[in-house]
Protein backbone atom coordinates (compact mmCIF):
# COMPACT_ATOMS: atom_id res chain seq x y z
CA UNK A 1 0.00 0.00 0.00
CA UNK A 2 1.19 3.56 -0.77
CA UNK A 3 2.19 5.19 2.16
CA UNK A 4 1.19 8.55 1.49
CA UNK A 5 -2.38 7.45 0.85
CA UNK A 6 -2.49 5.16 4.35
CA UNK A 7 -1.97 9.04 5.96
CA UNK A 8 -4.76 9.93 3.73
CA UNK A 9 -7.08 7.56 5.00
CA UNK A 10 -6.60 4.88 7.50
CA UNK A 11 -7.02 1.32 7.05
CA UNK A 12 -10.40 0.40 7.53
CA UNK A 13 -11.51 -3.71 8.08
CA UNK A 14 -14.79 -4.65 7.29
CA UNK A 15 -16.56 -6.61 9.76
CA UNK A 16 -19.46 -9.27 9.84
CA UNK A 17 -20.27 -10.07 13.19
CA UNK A 18 -23.61 -11.63 13.96
CA UNK A 19 -26.13 -9.28 16.58
CA UNK A 20 -27.35 -10.92 19.28
CA UNK A 21 -29.92 -14.18 18.63
CA UNK A 22 -30.45 -12.33 15.28
CA UNK A 23 -26.96 -13.93 13.86
CA UNK A 24 -26.72 -12.35 10.12
CA UNK A 25 -30.38 -11.51 9.91
CA UNK A 26 -30.55 -8.39 11.53
CA UNK A 27 -27.67 -6.67 10.34
CA UNK A 28 -29.03 -7.86 6.82
CA UNK A 29 -32.00 -6.26 7.25
CA UNK A 30 -30.25 -3.31 8.24
CA UNK A 31 -28.29 -3.37 5.35
CA UNK A 32 -31.87 -3.65 2.92
CA UNK A 33 -32.76 -0.37 4.06
CA UNK A 34 -30.95 1.38 1.07
CA UNK A 35 -32.94 -1.16 -1.15
CA UNK A 36 -36.38 -0.34 1.04
CA UNK A 37 -35.93 3.21 0.34
CA UNK A 38 -35.13 2.37 -3.51
CA UNK A 39 -38.38 -0.24 -3.54
CA UNK A 40 -40.40 2.61 -1.59
CA UNK A 41 -39.82 5.51 -3.55
CA UNK A 42 -40.17 3.63 -7.11
CA UNK A 43 -42.99 1.09 -6.47
CA UNK A 44 -44.78 3.53 -4.22
CA UNK A 45 -43.71 7.30 -4.45
CA UNK A 46 -43.42 6.42 -8.60
CA UNK A 47 -40.43 8.44 -7.76
CA UNK A 48 -38.55 9.69 -11.06
CA UNK A 49 -35.01 7.45 -11.52
CA UNK A 50 -32.73 9.65 -10.48
CA UNK A 51 -34.45 10.59 -7.24
CA UNK A 52 -35.03 7.56 -6.28
CA UNK A 53 -31.70 6.47 -6.92
CA UNK A 54 -30.70 9.21 -5.42
CA UNK A 55 -32.26 8.87 -2.02
CA UNK A 56 -31.51 5.22 -1.94
CA UNK A 57 -27.53 6.30 -1.94
CA UNK A 58 -27.96 8.72 0.64
CA UNK A 59 -29.67 5.86 3.34
CA UNK A 60 -26.23 3.81 2.39
CA UNK A 61 -24.10 6.25 2.48
CA UNK A 62 -25.55 7.30 6.21
CA UNK A 63 -25.64 3.75 7.32
CA UNK A 64 -22.39 2.50 5.96
CA UNK A 65 -20.78 5.39 7.87
CA UNK A 66 -22.99 5.29 11.07
CA UNK A 67 -23.98 1.45 11.44
CA UNK A 68 -20.89 0.04 9.77
CA UNK A 69 -18.38 2.78 10.94
CA UNK A 70 -16.95 2.86 7.31
CA UNK A 71 -14.57 6.15 7.63
CA UNK A 72 -16.32 9.06 5.87
CA UNK A 73 -13.50 9.81 3.10
CA UNK A 74 -13.52 5.72 1.99
CA UNK A 75 -17.59 6.07 1.92
CA UNK A 76 -17.56 8.84 -0.39
CA UNK A 77 -14.36 7.59 -2.72
CA UNK A 78 -16.08 4.07 -3.01
CA UNK A 79 -19.42 5.91 -3.99
CA UNK A 80 -17.32 8.33 -6.72
CA UNK A 81 -15.75 5.26 -7.90
CA UNK A 82 -18.74 3.29 -8.49
CA UNK A 83 -20.45 6.38 -10.19
CA UNK A 84 -17.04 6.53 -12.20
CA UNK A 85 -17.71 3.36 -13.77
CA UNK A 86 -21.40 4.04 -14.10
CA UNK A 87 -19.99 6.73 -16.68
CA UNK A 88 -17.51 4.89 -18.22
CA UNK A 89 -17.80 1.63 -20.07
CA UNK A 90 -21.35 1.74 -19.23
CA UNK A 91 -23.34 5.17 -19.78
CA UNK A 92 -20.71 5.92 -22.75
CA UNK A 93 -22.23 2.30 -24.40
CA UNK A 94 -25.76 3.34 -23.85
CA UNK A 95 -25.03 6.52 -25.31
CA UNK A 96 -23.47 5.90 -28.41
CA UNK A 97 -25.97 2.91 -28.83
CA UNK A 98 -28.75 5.25 -28.75
CA UNK A 99 -27.27 7.90 -30.79
CA UNK A 100 -26.37 5.58 -33.73
CA UNK A 101 -30.48 4.54 -33.50
CA UNK A 102 -31.34 8.50 -33.04
CA UNK A 103 -29.53 8.96 -36.31
CA UNK A 104 -31.19 6.29 -38.71
CA UNK A 105 -34.94 7.75 -37.14
CA UNK A 106 -33.59 11.67 -38.08
CA UNK A 107 -32.85 9.95 -41.67
CA UNK A 108 -35.70 8.71 -42.35
CA UNK A 109 -34.16 5.08 -42.69
CA UNK A 110 -36.15 3.59 -39.30
CA UNK A 111 -39.28 4.22 -41.39
CA UNK A 112 -37.68 1.81 -44.07
CA UNK A 113 -36.61 -0.83 -41.71
CA UNK A 114 -40.41 -0.49 -39.89
CA UNK A 115 -42.59 -1.03 -43.41
CA UNK A 116 -39.39 -3.58 -44.34
CA UNK A 117 -40.90 -5.66 -41.11
CA UNK A 118 -44.61 -4.67 -41.26
CA UNK A 119 -44.70 -6.22 -44.92
CA UNK A 120 -43.72 -10.04 -44.34
CA UNK A 121 -46.89 -11.19 -43.40
CA UNK A 122 -50.30 -9.76 -42.41
CA UNK A 123 -51.02 -12.55 -39.49
CA UNK A 124 -51.10 -10.67 -36.22
CA UNK A 125 -49.71 -13.62 -34.38
CA UNK A 126 -46.71 -13.23 -36.94
CA UNK A 127 -46.73 -9.75 -37.18
CA UNK A 128 -46.21 -9.86 -32.97
CA UNK A 129 -43.29 -12.60 -33.29
CA UNK A 130 -41.56 -11.13 -36.09
CA UNK A 131 -42.32 -7.35 -34.40
CA UNK A 132 -42.26 -7.47 -30.76
CA UNK A 133 -39.75 -10.58 -30.23
CA UNK A 134 -37.05 -10.65 -33.16
CA UNK A 135 -36.81 -6.77 -33.98
CA UNK A 136 -37.86 -5.79 -30.21
CA UNK A 137 -34.09 -7.95 -29.81
CA UNK A 138 -32.32 -6.53 -32.10
CA UNK A 139 -33.53 -2.97 -30.27
CA UNK A 140 -32.75 -4.35 -27.27
CA UNK A 141 -29.17 -5.81 -28.09
CA UNK A 142 -28.25 -2.35 -29.55
CA UNK A 143 -30.01 0.18 -27.05
CA UNK A 144 -31.62 -1.40 -24.39
CA UNK A 145 -33.00 0.75 -21.28
CA UNK A 146 -36.68 0.66 -22.45
CA UNK A 147 -35.66 1.67 -25.79
CA UNK A 148 -37.39 -1.75 -27.72
CA UNK A 149 -40.67 -1.70 -26.21
CA UNK A 150 -41.49 2.00 -26.67
CA UNK A 151 -40.77 1.33 -30.57
CA UNK A 152 -41.57 -2.09 -31.02
CA UNK A 153 -45.25 -0.68 -28.98
CA UNK A 154 -45.45 2.16 -31.18
CA UNK A 155 -45.45 -0.53 -34.42
CA UNK A 156 -47.97 -2.65 -33.24
CA UNK A 157 -50.08 0.13 -32.57
CA UNK A 158 -49.47 1.55 -36.05
CA UNK A 159 -50.31 -2.01 -37.78
CA UNK A 160 -53.92 -1.66 -35.52
CA UNK A 161 -53.11 -3.70 -32.70
CA UNK A 162 -55.12 -3.32 -29.63
CA UNK A 163 -53.03 -1.11 -27.42
CA UNK A 164 -52.92 -3.13 -23.83
CA UNK A 165 -52.30 -6.58 -26.69
CA UNK A 166 -49.46 -4.21 -27.90
CA UNK A 167 -48.33 -3.14 -25.04
CA UNK A 168 -48.22 -6.71 -23.27
CA UNK A 169 -46.97 -8.51 -25.77
CA UNK A 170 -44.05 -6.12 -26.68
CA UNK A 171 -42.84 -6.18 -22.68
CA UNK A 172 -43.80 -10.10 -22.84
CA UNK A 173 -41.28 -10.47 -25.61
CA UNK A 174 -38.71 -8.31 -24.52
CA UNK A 175 -38.00 -11.00 -21.63
CA UNK A 176 -35.79 -13.23 -23.78
CA UNK A 177 -32.91 -10.53 -25.01
CA UNK A 178 -32.53 -8.18 -22.09
CA UNK A 179 -30.10 -10.08 -20.32
CA UNK A 180 -27.49 -9.02 -23.12
CA UNK A 181 -29.22 -6.04 -24.23
CA UNK A 182 -27.45 -2.93 -24.85
CA UNK A 183 -24.44 -4.59 -26.39
CA UNK A 184 -24.15 -6.89 -23.44
CA UNK A 185 -23.62 -3.89 -20.63
CA UNK A 186 -25.60 -6.19 -18.08
CA UNK A 187 -23.28 -9.14 -18.27
CA UNK A 188 -20.06 -6.47 -18.51
CA UNK A 189 -21.27 -4.69 -15.92
CA UNK A 190 -20.96 -7.92 -13.22
CA UNK A 191 -18.37 -9.00 -14.69
CA UNK A 192 -16.25 -6.01 -13.62
CA UNK A 193 -17.96 -5.45 -10.08
CA UNK A 194 -17.36 -9.05 -8.91
CA UNK A 195 -14.10 -9.91 -11.22
CA UNK A 196 -15.63 -13.31 -12.06
CA UNK A 197 -14.48 -14.57 -15.82
CA UNK A 198 -16.78 -12.61 -18.34
CA UNK A 199 -16.99 -15.33 -20.73
CA UNK A 200 -17.83 -17.97 -18.05
CA UNK A 201 -20.88 -15.73 -17.22
CA UNK A 202 -21.79 -15.04 -20.70
CA UNK A 203 -21.60 -18.76 -21.51
CA UNK A 204 -23.84 -19.82 -18.12
CA UNK A 205 -26.55 -17.04 -18.96
CA UNK A 206 -26.24 -18.58 -22.44
CA UNK A 207 -26.88 -22.27 -21.23
CA UNK A 208 -30.11 -20.66 -19.54
CA UNK A 209 -31.87 -18.17 -21.40
CA UNK A 210 -32.80 -20.45 -24.61
CA UNK A 211 -34.60 -22.68 -22.87
CA UNK A 212 -36.83 -19.63 -22.16
CA UNK A 213 -35.96 -18.09 -25.48
CA UNK A 214 -37.23 -20.79 -27.61
CA UNK A 215 -40.70 -20.89 -26.28
CA UNK A 216 -41.36 -17.01 -26.07
CA UNK A 217 -42.80 -17.12 -29.74
CA UNK A 218 -44.93 -19.85 -28.88
CA UNK A 219 -45.95 -18.22 -25.65
CA UNK A 220 -46.32 -14.80 -27.71
CA UNK A 221 -48.89 -16.43 -29.97
CA UNK A 222 -50.59 -18.38 -27.13
CA UNK A 223 -51.78 -15.33 -24.99
CA UNK A 224 -53.26 -13.70 -28.19
CA UNK A 225 -55.52 -16.67 -29.88
CA UNK A 226 -55.09 -19.67 -27.39
CA UNK A 227 -52.90 -23.11 -28.34
CA UNK A 228 -55.07 -23.99 -30.55
CA UNK A 229 -55.36 -20.80 -33.03
CA UNK A 230 -51.26 -21.33 -32.28
CA UNK A 231 -50.93 -24.30 -34.19
CA UNK A 232 -52.09 -23.50 -36.62
CA UNK A 233 -48.40 -21.38 -37.08
CA UNK A 234 -46.35 -23.90 -35.51
CA UNK A 235 -43.72 -24.01 -38.08
CA UNK A 236 -43.14 -20.05 -38.24
CA UNK A 237 -42.89 -20.63 -34.54
CA UNK A 238 -40.54 -23.08 -34.63
CA UNK A 239 -38.24 -21.44 -36.73
CA UNK A 240 -38.84 -18.17 -35.04
CA UNK A 241 -37.97 -20.18 -31.78
CA UNK A 242 -34.99 -22.32 -32.95
CA UNK A 243 -33.35 -19.42 -34.75
CA UNK A 244 -33.09 -17.48 -31.64
CA UNK A 245 -31.91 -19.55 -29.35
CA UNK A 246 -29.65 -21.30 -30.74
CA UNK A 247 -27.97 -18.52 -32.09
CA UNK A 248 -28.50 -16.81 -28.62
CA UNK A 249 -26.33 -20.06 -27.22
CA UNK A 250 -23.21 -20.17 -30.12
CA UNK A 251 -23.22 -16.38 -29.80
CA UNK A 252 -22.94 -15.90 -25.97
CA UNK A 253 -21.30 -19.42 -25.80
CA UNK A 254 -18.23 -18.62 -28.17
CA UNK A 255 -18.31 -14.70 -29.09
CA UNK A 256 -19.09 -13.08 -26.01
CA UNK A 257 -22.28 -10.86 -24.42
CA UNK A 258 -21.90 -8.22 -26.89
CA UNK A 259 -23.86 -9.76 -29.65
CA UNK A 260 -26.27 -12.51 -29.18
CA UNK A 261 -29.08 -10.06 -29.35
CA UNK A 262 -27.97 -8.52 -32.50
CA UNK A 263 -27.51 -11.71 -34.10
CA UNK A 264 -30.27 -13.72 -32.61
CA UNK A 265 -32.36 -11.04 -33.84
CA UNK A 266 -30.88 -10.59 -36.99
CA UNK A 267 -30.70 -14.93 -37.86
CA UNK A 268 -34.15 -14.76 -36.62
CA UNK A 269 -35.73 -12.07 -39.06
CA UNK A 270 -34.03 -13.69 -42.39
CA UNK A 271 -34.71 -17.15 -40.96
CA UNK A 272 -38.63 -16.33 -40.60
CA UNK A 273 -38.53 -13.71 -43.46
CA UNK A 274 -36.86 -17.07 -45.85
CA UNK A 275 -39.40 -19.20 -44.35
CA UNK A 276 -42.62 -17.00 -45.27
CA UNK A 277 -41.41 -16.69 -48.69
CA UNK A 278 -42.29 -20.33 -49.05
CA UNK A 279 -44.65 -21.33 -46.26
CA UNK A 280 -47.83 -18.92 -45.42
CA UNK A 281 -50.94 -20.41 -42.47
CA UNK A 282 -53.62 -21.55 -44.00
CA UNK A 283 -55.88 -18.19 -42.80
CA UNK A 284 -54.55 -15.09 -41.50
CA UNK A 285 -55.40 -15.05 -38.01
CA UNK A 286 -56.28 -10.63 -36.49
CA UNK A 287 -58.34 -9.85 -33.46
CA UNK A 288 -62.48 -9.80 -33.50
CA UNK A 289 -62.81 -5.88 -33.91
CA UNK A 290 -60.64 -5.45 -37.00
CA UNK A 291 -62.36 -5.78 -40.02
CA UNK A 292 -61.07 -8.81 -42.63
CA UNK A 293 -57.70 -8.29 -44.68
CA UNK A 294 -58.03 -6.50 -48.39
CA UNK A 295 -55.23 -7.91 -49.69
CA UNK A 296 -51.77 -8.35 -48.68
CA UNK A 297 -49.14 -5.23 -47.35
CA UNK A 298 -47.28 -3.51 -50.55
CA UNK A 299 -43.69 -2.88 -49.44
CA UNK A 300 -42.93 0.99 -50.98
CA UNK A 301 -38.97 0.20 -51.24
CA UNK A 302 -36.64 -1.42 -53.26
CA UNK A 303 -34.27 -4.29 -52.06
CA UNK A 304 -31.71 -1.67 -51.95
CA UNK A 305 -33.40 0.69 -49.94
CA UNK A 306 -34.02 -1.93 -47.57
CA UNK A 307 -30.84 -2.91 -47.64
CA UNK A 308 -29.57 0.67 -46.89
CA UNK A 309 -31.61 1.06 -44.16
CA UNK A 310 -30.57 -1.78 -42.30
CA UNK A 311 -26.83 -1.13 -42.82
CA UNK A 312 -25.94 1.22 -39.87
CA UNK A 313 -26.94 -1.86 -38.00
CA UNK A 314 -25.29 -4.13 -39.82
CA UNK A 315 -22.13 -2.10 -39.52
CA UNK A 316 -22.55 -1.97 -35.76
CA UNK A 317 -22.74 -5.76 -35.42
CA UNK A 318 -19.49 -6.00 -37.42
CA UNK A 319 -17.76 -3.30 -35.26
CA UNK A 320 -18.81 -5.01 -32.19
CA UNK A 321 -17.77 -8.29 -33.24
CA UNK A 322 -14.27 -7.24 -34.50
CA UNK A 323 -13.29 -5.08 -31.12
CA UNK A 324 -14.64 -8.54 -29.34
CA UNK A 325 -11.87 -10.70 -30.90
CA UNK A 326 -8.53 -11.24 -28.88
CA UNK A 327 -6.27 -10.25 -31.06
CA UNK A 328 -8.39 -6.69 -31.76
CA UNK A 329 -8.42 -6.42 -28.14
CA UNK A 330 -4.36 -7.08 -27.30
CA UNK A 331 -3.98 -4.23 -30.28
CA UNK A 332 -6.68 -1.72 -28.75
CA UNK A 333 -5.96 -2.73 -24.60
CA UNK A 334 -1.89 -0.97 -25.33
CA UNK A 335 -3.51 2.46 -24.19
CA UNK A 336 -5.84 1.41 -21.68
CA UNK A 337 -4.50 3.04 -18.34
CA UNK A 338 -5.06 1.54 -15.10
CA UNK A 339 -4.69 4.07 -12.18
CA UNK A 340 -5.24 3.34 -8.58
CA UNK A 341 -8.48 5.01 -7.25
CA UNK A 342 -7.39 7.87 -4.89
CA UNK A 343 -8.00 7.33 -1.16
CA UNK A 344 -9.69 3.79 -1.80
CA UNK A 345 -7.41 1.16 -3.15
CA UNK A 346 -5.89 -1.49 -0.78
CA UNK A 347 -7.35 0.79 1.93
CA UNK A 348 -10.58 -1.28 2.85
CA UNK A 349 -9.40 -4.89 4.06
CA UNK A 350 -12.03 -8.04 3.19
CA UNK A 351 -11.90 -10.36 6.64
CA UNK A 352 -13.91 -13.70 7.50
CA UNK A 353 -16.23 -15.42 6.74
CA UNK A 354 -16.30 -13.78 3.22
CA UNK A 355 -12.67 -14.40 2.77
CA UNK A 356 -10.85 -17.04 4.49
CA UNK A 357 -7.97 -14.59 5.13
CA UNK A 358 -7.87 -11.01 5.27
CA UNK A 359 -7.54 -9.48 1.65
CA UNK A 360 -7.14 -6.11 0.99
CA UNK A 361 -9.85 -4.51 -2.04
CA UNK A 362 -8.33 -3.20 -4.85
CA UNK A 363 -10.01 -0.22 -6.71
CA UNK A 364 -8.52 0.31 -9.79
CA UNK A 365 -10.55 1.74 -12.67
CA UNK A 366 -9.85 0.99 -16.45
CA UNK A 367 -9.62 3.56 -18.64
CA UNK A 368 -9.67 1.48 -22.18
CA UNK A 369 -10.95 4.31 -23.96
CA UNK A 370 -10.14 2.61 -27.14
CA UNK A 371 -11.58 -0.91 -26.50
CA UNK A 372 -14.17 -0.32 -25.13
CA UNK A 373 -17.80 -1.76 -26.69
CA UNK A 374 -19.31 1.72 -26.97
CA UNK A 375 -15.94 2.87 -29.29
CA UNK A 376 -16.88 0.64 -31.46
CA UNK A 377 -20.09 1.62 -31.61
CA UNK A 378 -19.14 5.25 -31.96
CA UNK A 379 -17.17 3.64 -35.15
CA UNK A 380 -19.68 2.30 -36.59
CA UNK A 381 -21.99 5.48 -35.99
CA UNK A 382 -19.17 7.69 -37.73
CA UNK A 383 -19.15 4.88 -40.84
CA UNK A 384 -23.02 5.05 -41.16
CA UNK A 385 -22.75 8.75 -41.98
CA UNK A 386 -21.49 7.42 -45.09
CA UNK A 387 -24.24 4.93 -45.60
CA UNK A 388 -27.19 7.66 -44.81
CA UNK A 389 -28.51 9.28 -47.15
CA UNK A 390 -28.77 13.22 -47.28
CA UNK A 391 -27.30 13.08 -44.04
CA UNK A 392 -23.73 14.56 -43.18
CA UNK A 393 -21.64 14.57 -40.34
CA UNK A 394 -22.96 18.06 -38.81
CA UNK A 395 -26.05 16.60 -38.35
CA UNK A 396 -24.18 13.32 -36.68
CA UNK A 397 -22.59 15.22 -34.08
CA UNK A 398 -25.52 17.47 -33.39
CA UNK A 399 -27.77 14.64 -32.65
CA UNK A 400 -24.93 13.17 -30.38
CA UNK A 401 -25.10 16.13 -28.32
CA UNK A 402 -28.85 15.59 -28.44
CA UNK A 403 -28.41 11.90 -27.37
CA UNK A 404 -26.46 13.10 -24.18
CA UNK A 405 -29.28 16.06 -23.66
CA UNK A 406 -31.99 13.34 -24.11
CA UNK A 407 -30.29 10.77 -21.70
CA UNK A 408 -28.79 13.03 -19.19
CA UNK A 409 -31.77 11.34 -16.57
CA UNK A 410 -30.36 8.39 -17.14
CA UNK A 411 -27.27 9.00 -16.84
CA UNK A 412 -27.30 10.54 -13.57
CA UNK A 413 -29.32 7.35 -12.40
CA UNK A 414 -27.03 4.96 -13.93
CA UNK A 415 -24.61 6.76 -12.30
CA UNK A 416 -26.08 6.82 -8.58
CA UNK A 417 -27.24 3.22 -9.42
CA UNK A 418 -23.43 2.11 -9.87
CA UNK A 419 -22.28 4.24 -6.71
CA UNK A 420 -25.00 2.78 -4.68
CA UNK A 421 -23.51 -0.76 -5.16
CA UNK A 422 -20.13 0.20 -4.60
CA UNK A 423 -21.02 2.16 -1.33
CA UNK A 424 -22.65 -1.25 -0.56
CA UNK A 425 -19.73 -3.32 -1.55
CA UNK A 426 -16.85 -1.79 0.36
CA UNK A 427 -18.73 -1.07 3.33
CA UNK A 428 -19.50 -4.76 3.41
CA UNK A 429 -23.27 -4.08 3.53
CA UNK A 430 -23.75 -6.61 0.55
CA UNK A 431 -21.92 -9.25 1.75
CA UNK A 432 -24.29 -8.66 5.27
CA UNK A 433 -26.80 -9.59 2.67
CA UNK A 434 -25.76 -12.16 1.68
CA UNK A 435 -24.20 -13.88 4.68
CA UNK A 436 -28.26 -13.94 5.71
CA UNK A 437 -29.07 -15.70 2.34
CA UNK A 438 -26.89 -18.55 3.24
CA UNK A 439 -29.55 -19.38 5.51
CA UNK A 440 -31.52 -21.09 2.60
CA UNK A 441 -28.26 -23.76 2.55
CA UNK A 442 -28.54 -25.64 -0.46
CA UNK A 443 -31.88 -24.30 -1.83
CA UNK A 444 -30.13 -20.96 -2.53
CA UNK A 445 -29.47 -21.46 -6.50
CA UNK A 446 -33.38 -21.63 -6.86
CA UNK A 447 -33.60 -18.75 -4.93
CA UNK A 448 -30.85 -16.46 -6.81
CA UNK A 449 -33.22 -15.60 -9.81
CA UNK A 450 -35.79 -14.18 -7.57
CA UNK A 451 -33.23 -11.92 -6.43
CA UNK A 452 -32.47 -10.75 -9.65
CA UNK A 453 -35.98 -10.23 -10.59
CA UNK A 454 -36.57 -8.11 -7.42
CA UNK A 455 -33.97 -6.01 -8.41
CA UNK A 456 -35.22 -5.65 -11.96
CA UNK A 457 -38.99 -5.03 -10.82
CA UNK A 458 -36.75 -2.14 -8.33
CA UNK A 459 -34.95 -0.91 -10.93
CA UNK A 460 -36.34 -1.81 -13.99
CA UNK A 461 -33.14 -2.51 -15.76
CA UNK A 462 -31.10 -5.94 -15.47
CA UNK A 463 -27.72 -3.94 -15.42
CA UNK A 464 -29.05 -2.01 -11.96
CA UNK A 465 -30.43 -5.21 -10.74
CA UNK A 466 -26.49 -7.14 -11.48
CA UNK A 467 -24.91 -4.29 -9.69
CA UNK A 468 -26.93 -4.19 -6.72
CA UNK A 469 -27.27 -7.64 -6.40
CA UNK A 470 -24.51 -9.01 -7.90
CA UNK A 471 -21.81 -9.34 -5.32
CA UNK A 472 -24.54 -10.58 -2.70
CA UNK A 473 -24.94 -13.59 -5.04
CA UNK A 474 -21.32 -14.09 -5.37
CA UNK A 475 -20.56 -13.92 -1.81
CA UNK A 476 -23.70 -16.25 -0.70
CA UNK A 477 -22.55 -18.99 -3.30
CA UNK A 478 -19.05 -18.99 -1.97
CA UNK A 479 -20.61 -19.79 1.10
CA UNK A 480 -22.53 -22.34 0.56
CA UNK A 481 -20.04 -24.26 -2.19
CA UNK A 482 -21.97 -23.30 -5.62
CA UNK A 483 -19.88 -22.40 -8.81
CA UNK A 484 -20.57 -18.13 -7.85
CA UNK A 485 -20.51 -17.56 -11.78
CA UNK A 486 -23.92 -20.13 -11.55
CA UNK A 487 -25.82 -17.45 -9.07
CA UNK A 488 -24.35 -14.11 -10.42
CA UNK A 489 -25.72 -15.53 -14.07
CA UNK A 490 -28.57 -16.38 -12.42
CA UNK A 491 -29.11 -12.89 -10.64
CA UNK A 492 -29.00 -11.50 -15.05
CA UNK A 493 -31.72 -14.88 -16.15
CA UNK A 494 -34.05 -14.26 -13.24
CA UNK A 495 -33.96 -10.59 -13.66
CA UNK A 496 -35.36 -10.91 -17.20
CA UNK A 497 -38.62 -12.11 -16.09
CA UNK A 498 -39.03 -9.03 -14.12
CA UNK A 499 -38.62 -6.15 -16.79
CA UNK A 500 -42.03 -6.60 -17.84
CA UNK A 501 -43.56 -5.76 -14.05
CA UNK A 502 -41.22 -2.74 -13.63
CA UNK A 503 -43.07 0.35 -12.86
CA UNK A 504 -40.57 1.96 -15.36
CA UNK A 505 -40.91 -0.71 -18.52
CA UNK A 506 -44.79 -0.20 -18.28
CA UNK A 507 -44.72 3.45 -18.01
CA UNK A 508 -42.53 3.20 -21.21
CA UNK A 509 -45.69 0.50 -23.02
CA UNK A 510 -48.35 2.58 -21.86
CA UNK A 511 -46.78 5.49 -23.14
CA UNK A 512 -45.78 4.00 -27.04
CA UNK A 513 -49.09 2.22 -27.00
CA UNK A 514 -51.05 5.74 -25.96
CA UNK A 515 -52.74 4.10 -22.54
CA UNK A 516 -51.37 6.17 -20.15
CA UNK A 517 -53.65 5.73 -16.80
CA UNK A 518 -54.36 2.02 -18.12
CA UNK A 519 -50.94 1.04 -15.54
CA UNK A 520 -52.72 -1.13 -13.60
CA UNK A 521 -54.30 -2.76 -16.56
CA UNK A 522 -50.86 -3.95 -17.80
CA UNK A 523 -49.37 -4.67 -14.68
CA UNK A 524 -51.93 -7.28 -14.32
CA UNK A 525 -51.84 -8.58 -17.70
CA UNK A 526 -48.29 -9.26 -17.74
CA UNK A 527 -48.10 -10.50 -13.67
CA UNK A 528 -48.47 -13.85 -14.84
CA UNK A 529 -46.51 -14.27 -17.29
CA UNK A 530 -43.51 -13.10 -15.31
CA UNK A 531 -43.91 -15.07 -12.03
CA UNK A 532 -44.20 -18.37 -14.49
CA UNK A 533 -41.19 -17.56 -16.21
CA UNK A 534 -39.32 -16.74 -13.15
CA UNK A 535 -40.21 -19.83 -11.76
CA UNK A 536 -39.10 -21.54 -15.15
CA UNK A 537 -35.63 -19.76 -14.54
CA UNK A 538 -35.69 -21.02 -10.68
CA UNK A 539 -35.62 -24.68 -11.48
CA UNK A 540 -33.47 -24.26 -14.64
CA UNK A 541 -30.74 -22.80 -12.09
CA UNK A 542 -31.11 -25.15 -9.50
CA UNK A 543 -30.93 -28.46 -11.58
CA UNK A 544 -27.72 -26.74 -13.23
CA UNK A 545 -26.40 -26.27 -9.70
CA UNK A 546 -26.54 -30.14 -9.08
CA UNK A 547 -28.24 -32.54 -11.00
CA UNK A 548 -27.40 -30.94 -14.54
CA UNK A 549 -23.98 -29.02 -13.47
CA UNK A 550 -22.16 -30.74 -16.40
CA UNK A 551 -23.93 -28.62 -18.42
CA UNK A 552 -21.96 -25.69 -17.20
CA UNK A 553 -18.84 -23.84 -19.02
Amino acid sequence: MDPMMAQVVETWKQVYTPIGDGGYVLPALVAGIPLYVLFYMLAVKRAKGHFAAGAALLAALGIAVTMWGMPVKLAVSSTLYGAAIGLFPIVWIVITAIWVYNMTVESGQFEIIKSSLACVTEDRRLQAILIAFAFGSFIEGTAGFGTPVAITAAMLVGLGFNPLYAAGLCLIANTAPVAFGALGIPIIAVAELTKLDLMKISSIVGRQLPFLSIIVPLWLSVTMCGFKRSMEVLPAIIVAGVCFAGSQFVVSNYVGPMLPDVISAIVTIVGMFLFLKVWKPKSIWRFADEPATTGPAVCHYSSGEVLRAWMPWLVLAAAVFVWGLKDAQAILNAVTTTPEWPALHNLVIKTAPIVAKDAAYAAKFKFNWLSSPGSAVFVAGILSVLILPNYGFGKAFSCFFRTIKQLRFPIVTIAMIVGLAYIMNYSGMSSSLGLAFTLTGSWFPFFAPIIGWLGVFLTGSDTSSNLLFGNLQQTTANQIGVDPALCVAANSSGGVTGKMISPQSISVATAAANMVGHEGDLFRFTLKHSIAMLLFVCVITYLQAYTLNWMLP
